[in-house]
Order: C-alpha cells, then structure tokens, then sequence
C-alpha cells in the first residue's frame, strides 16, 4: 500500500487511494450504499461484495437509525425494516469486516453521530479500524464540534468524511475541507436523498467550491441513478456516490440486480 496525499494533510487513507487509483485509470471512482441489516446483514455483505466486483471502488454501510432526517423514502423503508428485524449497531463492524475480507474495496461506515456517541467514539473508531473500516461519513457532524472524533480518527488511521452543500459559506467550506481526510463530500442539491431524474446544477459549484479551498478529493452524492447521471459527474468530480437506487436493487432484486446496476454505473465513470 502507498502513501497518499489525503485532504488537508498526508497519511495513509484508504479512500484517497481507491479514487487516486481510479483518477489513474482516468475515470472517476464509483461509491456505492447500501443500509447495514437490509434485508439481512448476510445480504448486506453479499451486496457489497457484489458492488466491488462490479466497478465499485468505494463502499458505504449505512447505520439504520430512527430518526433519519437526511434519508430519502426508499432508503428510510429500508432502515426501519432491518431496525424492526433487531439490527443494532454492533452488527455493522461483522458487515464491514465481511466485504474487507472478501474485497479491495475501501468500505466507510455512514452514520448519524448518536450511535457513535452512545457505543463510544474511541471504541468505535477502534472496532471500525479492526474490521478493516476505511473511516466514518458523518452528515450530522460538523467540524467546529468533532475534537473527539477528530482525535480517534488519528489514534485508529481512519478517514473523515464531511459534507459540504451548495449552503456553504466559503468559511465554512474552508473548514470543513481542513478537517476532511480521504475525500469531501458534496451534496449536489438541499434536501433528503433519492434517485432523481435529473441531476442539481449545483452539484459542479460545490465541487469547484470545495476544490478552491483546497480539497483534493470531492465526490458527488444525493439523486443520482443512471449511468448518464454518472457520466455528467465524473466530467467534473472525483466520485461519484450512489444510494437509493442501488438500495431499489436490494429490495426488487436482491444481490444479482445490485451486481447488474453497478456494472450498469460504472459505465459512466471514465473520462471522455
């Protein structure tokens, strides 16, 4: 494994080297989501071994969690469901450590902080490293209130991923890149995730925002769905994030049809 340059500082970041080697290949890297526990946590991590062996460079594993204020309908209904069949929150590091064993892909865990903040941040960040976690993807975290996690982060090699948005004043981008390791996250329009027929203007702003401040990795996320959607971003991102419809695979067609939309995806990513 290399060293490489991460967002606001050099250390060894999973991430970074998954979208470097894809930048290389001169695509842009696929990110792929799918909720931990839905329908099961077996499915859970064959689907995602199904993603990295389809054009998947990166993997998200999604904690449900019942108050999901970022989370569009299909990704709700799936969250609910694997809370209602007892998924709790350890379950998440057997699904991480399941596709890090059987995969190169860099898997991150996205969650809302409070799950982080009830088990422990150090024994999360700690568990998270041990079963091959690339890092943690906190929409509901911001910078200014991160010192913890920011010290686990370092203790554990693990990668930071923030969000940024169209809303962000140019102070608050500057931060947030700063504090980003591995890669930002740019959320291409305001509101709550699922697949959309067409793709937020906005979504090269923030990139080109993030970008000026400093940010060597940006990935696009929130609405996209097809691989023309892919192509349009990967023009100007370095990754390209996609939930709802991958999680609309799970639930229609369980692994075979996620194996099929993320070969179906990747088609967009290289570089005209």
């Amino acid at each position: 494994m290399t060293t490489a340059q991460t967002t606001g500082k050099s250390a060894t970041s999973k991430s970074a080297i998954a979208i470097d080697k894809a930048r290389a290949e001169g695509r842009a890297a696929l990110i792929g989501y799918l909720p931990a526990g839905y329908p099961s946590a077996e499915e859970t991590i064959a689907a995602g071994i199904a993603l990295a062996r389809n054009g998947a460079d990166l993997i998200e594993i999604g904690i449900p969690y019942s108050d999901p204020v970022m989370d569009g309908p299909v990704i709700q209904a799936a969250t609910t469901e694997a809370l209602a069949k007892g998924f709790s929150v350890r379950q998440v590091f057997d699904v991480v450590a399941g596709i890090t064993s059987q995969t190169d892909a860099a898997v991150l865990v996205m969650t809302y902080w409070n799950p982080v903040v009830r088990m422990g941040v150090d024994e999360f960040s700690r568990r998270l490293a041990e079963a091959g976690g690339a890092g943690l993807i906190t929409p509901d975290l911001i910078p200014d209130e991160a010192v913890e996690w920011m010290d686990a982060s370092e203790k554990y090699g693990l990668d930071r991923v923030f969000l940024v948005a169209p809303s962000s004043t140019p102070e608050r981008m500057r931060r947030t890149v700063d504090a980003s390791r591995g890669f930002v996250y740019a959320v291409s329009i305001m509101g709550v995730t699922g697949a959309r027929s067409s793709v937020s203007s906005a979504a090269q702003d923030v990139v080109a925002a993030a970008k000026a401040a400093g940010a060597e990795r940006v990935c696009v996320g929130l609405g996209v769905s097809t691989a023309e959607q892919v192509a349009e971003i990967a023009a100007y991102a370095d990754g390209v994030i996609v939930g709802s419809a991958l999680v609309a695979a799970v639930r229609d067609g369980g692994v075979d049809a996620v194996a099929k939309l993320t070969k179906d995806l990747s088609t967009g990513l290289t570089r005209k």
